[in-house]
C-alpha cells in the first residue's frame, strides 16, 4: 500500500516557542543546511478543539487557522519541502475537534493528516465509543482518498487502550513512536518490540525516530529500522532538539542497506569508500575450526545479532587456544581498505581479543591488532586502513582465537568489513602508523622537537588558566600558538591532520568558532583509537565522513572570529566523548578531565610514526 511517506524523510515541529528559529523561513534554511535528505516537515495545526497557535507566543510560526496553514504550505513549498498536518486528538468536543482537522486537511498543498493518538492525560482518555462518531465526521468532511496516519505509544501494554479495532478503518498507515532513550532500552529491542506488536494491524508501519538519541544509536538504528525492518520512510522527533550532533546521522535519504557481499556504493568523493565487503560467520568465506582437528559444534555457540545474521562466541581461554576462526575477503581489486570487526552487544566481554590481519603491504606478515570488545555495543569497530594487492591470496584475511588470558569472560566471532579508501592517491603511508603535530612546516613536523619551530603550548594540558574569572577550568589539550617573528604569527597557518582518521564533525559551535574532530585510526602498535578535536579554526577543508591522512590539511589557524588571540586549540581523547559532544568542556571537574583526555604532546612524543 503505498503512502506519502515512502522513500522521505520527515521531521516533527512541536511549535515556534520550541525553536531556536523566529520565522518559517529560517527554520528551512536550516534543514536545508544541516539535513537536505529531509523533505518533509510534519508541523502540529491543533491540539483537541483548539488551533495549535493558542499555545504558542511565536506569532511568525503560530498556526490560527487556514491561513497560517497556507502560508506555512506556500514557504515550505518554495524550499522545495511537502506540509504534513498532526494534530493530538482528545474527542472531549468531538465537533469542534473534528472541523479544526477538516479545515487543516482541506488546505491545498497540505499532504496528510498524522493523528496523535496516545492514552495519556492531555490525549485522547475518553474511550471507546466516541472514535467512530469523531472519525465519520473527519472522513465525511475530506474524503476517503486523503491520507491520514495515527501516531501511537507502540509498547505492547498501551496498544489496546486506545482501542485500535475503533481506529483501523479509517486510517491509512500507523507511525512507531520508537523512543528508546526515552523508554531506556536498547534501540533493536524496542523497534522489535514495535514491528511485533503493530505488525499483524494490516496497515503500513514507519518509525518516529528519537532524534536526540546518541549519534551512534540514531545511525544503528535507522539502519535497522530499514534492514531488519523494510522501513519504507522515517520521521524524526523533533525540530529544536536535534542539533550539530544529531544532524549529519539524520541527513540520509531512506535506501536499502545490504547486509554482506560486495556492494557498489554511490559514486565516491575525495577520501570516501568504494567497494564494502562483508563476511558474516554463516557466510562461506568464514570459517572456523579447533586446535588439533574436530568439530567447533561444542565449542562455539551461536545467537542471531542484531543485524539478523548468526554470530557465534564461547567462553575466553586463559592458558591455550582452543578454536579460531578466519575472514577472507576473498580481494578482486587492489587498493587501500579501512578494515573493521564488528562487535554485537551481547557476548563479547573480553577485554583482549586479538585480531590478525594478512597481506598489508609495508607490514609484517602478521599484524596483531587489539580490540577490548567489551567496550563497544553493536558497532563496527575500525581495525585500520591498509594497502592489499588482491594478487595475493592472504590479502585482509583475518583471523581471531580464544587466548585471551582471562577467566570468565566471552569472546564474539561476529563479521569483519573491508571498505576500499577511493579518492586519494597517498603520498606517504596510509596507516596507523604514529602521530605528528597539526602544525608546522613538513620539515618541522618531521623533526624530533615538540612543539615544531616556534611554535608554543600557551596553556598547557590540565593546568588550571583564566584564573579568577567565571571562565576558570583546567584545560584538556593545548593551546598551539606562534607570536614569532611578530605577534600572531600563526594567524592562517596550516593545520594539518595528526594522523590518519575519518572527520566525525566539522561545523561551527557556540563559544568555539570552528571545530573539527578526527575519529584517529588504531594505531598498529597499540589498537588504541583517540578522537583529535582542532578547534577556533577557520578554511575548513573536510567534511563529516571524509578520510584523511597524517600530514594532509584540513583547515588553517583562526581566532573564532574574534573571540579569541590567532591560535589552535587541540587535545586528544581516548573516549567517544568527542564524536557525541565536539563542544565537551569539564571546566574545573579535574576527574572527568582526566577521565576523557590525555596529555596531547606526550601522547604524540612516544607515538611518533616510525619514518620520523
Amino acid at each position: 500500500m503505498a503512502t506519502p511517506y515512502d522513500g522521505k524523510v520527515g521531521i516533527w515541529h512541536w511549535k515556534g516557542d520550541s525553536i531556536a528559529e523566529d520565522s518559517i523561513e529560517a527554520l528551512c534554511r536550516t534543514i536545508k543546511k544541516w539535513a537536505p535528505a529531509v523533505t518533509q516537515v510534519w508541523v502540529k495545526t491543533s491540539d483537541g478543539e483548539h488551533w495549535q497557535g493558542e499555545f504558542d507566543t511565536d506569532r511568525n510560526l503560530a498556526i490560527d487557522g487556514p491561513a497560517s496553514v497556507d502560508k506555512w504550505v506556500r514557504i515550505l513549498d518554495s524550499f522545495g519541502l511537502e506540509f504534513h498536518a498532526w494534530a493530538v486528538v482528545k474527542g472531549q468536543n468531538i465537533t469542534a475537534e473534528a472541523d479544526r482537522i477538516i479545515e487543516v486537511c482541506n488546505r491545498p498543498g497540505v499532504r496528510s493528516m498524522i493523528l496523535d493518538v496516545e492514552p495519556y492525560s492531555g490525549f485522547w482518555t475518553v474511550g471507546k465509543d466516541p472514535i467512530r462518531p469523531f472519525m465519520t465526521r473527519i472522513r465525511r468532511g475530506i474524503g476517503g482518498r486523503f491520507h491520514v496516519g495515527m501516531a501511537v505509544d507502540p509498547r505492547p501494554r498501551h496498544k489496546a487502550s486506545i482501542f485500535p479495532d475503533e481506529w483501523r478503518p479509517f486510517v491509512n498507515s500507523v507511525h512507531l513512536q520508537v523512543y528508546w532513550d526515552t523508554f531506556q532500552r536498547p534501540y533493536d529491542e524496542v523497534l522489535d518490540e514495535a514491528y511485533r506488536t503493530w505488525g499483524d494491524y494490516g496497515l503500513p508501519l514507519y518509525p518516529v525516530m528519537p532524534g536526540k538519541a546518541p549519534r551512534d544509536e540514531i545511525k544503528a538504528g535507522r539502519e535497522y529500522a530499514i534492514k531488519r525492518h523494510k522501513a519504507a520512510g522515517m520521521s524524526w522527533w523533533r525540530f529544536g532538539l536535534i542539533g550539530p550532533i544529531e544532524f549529519p546521522v539524520i541527513n540520509q535519504p531512506m535506501e536499502a542497506i545490504d547486509d554482506g557481499g560486495t556492494t557498489p556504493e554511490p559514486p565516491p568523493a575525495k577520501g570516501r569508500y568504494g567497494i564494502e565487503i562483508v563476511v558474516t560467520p554463516d557466510k562461506p568465506q568464514y570459517r572456523d575450526g579447533a586446535h588439533g582437528g574436530g568439530d567447533t559444534g561444542s565449542l562455539l555457540k551461536k545467537f542471531k545479532n542484531t543485524w539478523g545474521w548468526t554470530c557465534k562466541y564461547k567462553k575466553t581461554v586463559k592458558e591455550s587456544s582452543q578454536v579460531w576462526a578466519r575472514w577472507d575477503p576473498q580481494l578482486v581489486a587492489s587498493g587501500w581498505y579501512e578494515v573493521s570487526a564488528f562487535v554485537p552487544a551481547r557476548h563479547a566481554t573480553t577485554e583482549r581479543a586479538r585480531y590478525k590481519l594478512h597481506g598489508a603491504i609495508g607490514a609484517p606478515s602478521e599484524l596483531v591488532i587489539p580490540v577490548r570488545q567489551a567496550d563497544y555495543y553493536n558497532v563496527w569497530v575500525p581495525l585500520g586502513v591498509y594497502q592489499f594487492d588482491a594478487n595475493n591470496a592472504t590479502a585482509g584475511v583475518v583471523f581471531l582465537n580464544d587466548l585471551t588470558g582471562e577467566d570468565d569472560k566471552e569472546i564474539a566471532f561476529d563479521a569483519i568489513r573491508w571498505r576500499q579508501v577511493v579518492g586519494i592517491t597517498p603520498t606517504e603511508k596510509y596507516l596507523a602508523d604514529g602521530y605528528d603535530s597539526p602544525v608546522g612546516t613538513a620539515a618541522e613536523r618531521r623533526g624530533d622537537k615538540l612543539w615544531p619551530g616556534n611554535w608554543f603550548d600557551a596553556t598547557g594540558f590540565d593546568r588550571l588558566y583564566r584564573v579568577g574569572t567565571p571562565n576558570q577550568a583546567y584545560h584538556t589539550g593545548a593551546d598551539l600558538n606562534m607570536n614569532e617573528p611578530y605577534w600572531d604569527a600563526d594567524a592562517h597557518s596550516p593545520v594539518y591532520a595528526a594522523a590518519s582518521g575519518v572527520v566525525v564533525f566539522a561545523d561551527r559551535l557556540p563559544g568555539w568558532g570552528n571545530v573539527i574532530v578526527i575519529r584517529h585510526d588504531p594505531l598498529i602498535s597499540t589498537g588504541q583509537v583517540l578522537y583529535g578535536r582542532y578547534a577556533h579554526v577557520e578554511g575548513v577543508r573536510v567534511q563529516v565522513g571524509d578520510r584523511v591522512v597524517r600530514g594532509q590539511q584540513i583547515c588553517k589557524v583562526g581566532n573564532a572570529d574574534g573571540l579569541f588571540t590567532y591560535h589552535l586549540h587541540f587535545d586528544l581523547s581516548p573516549t567517544t566523548i568527542l564524536e557525541t559532544q565536539p563542544w565537551h568542556w569539564p571546566r574545573m571537574n579535574r576527574t572527568e578531565l582526566r577521565a576523557n583526555y590525555i596529555n596531547p604532546l606526550e601522547f604524540i612524543l612516544n607515538h611518533r610514526p616510525k619514518d620520523r
